[in-house]
């Protein structure tokens, strides 16, 4: 399909990258991404690339240290071997979360990895649904943000929900996001109020808006350990909703995550594979998975061939 152009994938999520290439109708490039017995990564791309325009697929999911190092080695090894453009498609951005000072003498990690990704010599960056969107203006470079709301709308939420449904907020800070889902459904909004008395643990504390009888679409950017997700299940049980799923861009699922998923009174849990999923995961009934990489193959195609990205969201 390109002429000039080279998808490479690190060992994060092979199976994505496999699949936006299929999509893109071109095999991955040939790289080796190996470790050395202390543990060190090593890169070797196989291939010439010299002048072309080189994509690394790479979230930066768990374990999120050795991710970000593969991602750097690999956009150096291509800068020492003169591609001409290095993109990082990071569809899950790891350390997201710390994006401000919360406390006196703590760093701002999304920063520093950032300023990292550009001392390795990536030219623009793509990724999808940031914890916080000022992250992009952490970048001296060109940064794509890339929202799977087209994807859950049309692979999902279309086919199951209609405009008699709700959308849920698990927080304040999400209002914006499961507004804009509402919208498209010509949906209601809910809003949970709650805080958090310190790092993944989260205490619901009331609800805003009508939810007796009605189906409940809970709408966040990632699930990590899923006690927002169960404490907010669980309010609108008590307030009488009718069916309860959640829908998310990034499934984390770590530590208790599955087993409060279980336990929970959600129905079905519906995120994307910008990670990819644990064992534990797969196993989980509730889990359902749907692609993202024809988005992903979608901004690549556009981005190589200097066409608008941003419409794929008019």
């Amino acid at each position: 399909m390109f002429k000039k152009v080279c998808i490479f994938s690190g060992n994060a999520n092979i199976a994505l990258a496999q699949s936006i290439a299929h999509h893109l109708e071109t095999p991955l490039s040939k790289c080796k991404v190996t470790r050395f017995s202390d543990g060190e990564s090593f890169v070797e791309v196989n291939e010439n690339v010299r002048g072309v325009d080189a994509f690394v697929i790479q979230p930066t999911c768990s374990p999120v240290n050795d991710n970000v190092m593969e991602l750097l080695i690999m956009c150096d090894a291509l800068r020492r071997a003169s591609a001409g453009a290095i993109t990082a498609v990071i569809p899950y951005y790891g350390y997201g979360r710390q994006d401000r000072k919360v406390a006196p003498r703590t760093p701002i990690t999304s920063k520093l990895v950032a300023d990292l990704i550009q001392a390795s010599g990536v030219t623009r960056v793509v990724s999808v649904d940031l914890h916080a969107g000022q992250i992009q203006g952490f970048f001296n470079i060109p940064f794509d943000h890339l929202y799977a709301m087209p994807v859950m709308l049309e692979d999902y939420l279309k086919k199951n929900f209609d405009a008699s449904a709700v959308f849920v907020s698990p927080d304040a800070g999400g209002v914006e996001r499961t507004r804009a889902y509402s919208k498209r459904l010509n949906a209601s909004l809910a809003i949970i109020d709650k805080r958090r008395e310190r790092a993944n643990v989260s205490e619901v504390m009331h609800l805003i808006g009508e939810v007796k009888g009605k189906d409940c679409i809970i709408v966040d950017d990632m699930i990590d350990t899923a006690g927002t997700l169960a404490g907010a299940a669980r309010a609108l049980l008590d307030e009488g909703a009718k069916r309860i799923v959640a829908v998310a861009t990034h499934g984390v699922f770590s530590g208790p995550a599955i087993q409060r998923i279980n336990d929970s009174p959600l129905t079905e849990v519906v995120v994307t594979d910008t990670i990819p999923l644990s064992d534990a995961a797969k196993g989980c009934a509730k889990i359902k998975v749907v692609s993202i990489a024809r988005l992903l193959a979608e901004a690549i195609k556009r981005i190589h061939s200097s066409d608008s990205v941003s419409s794929l969201f008019a």
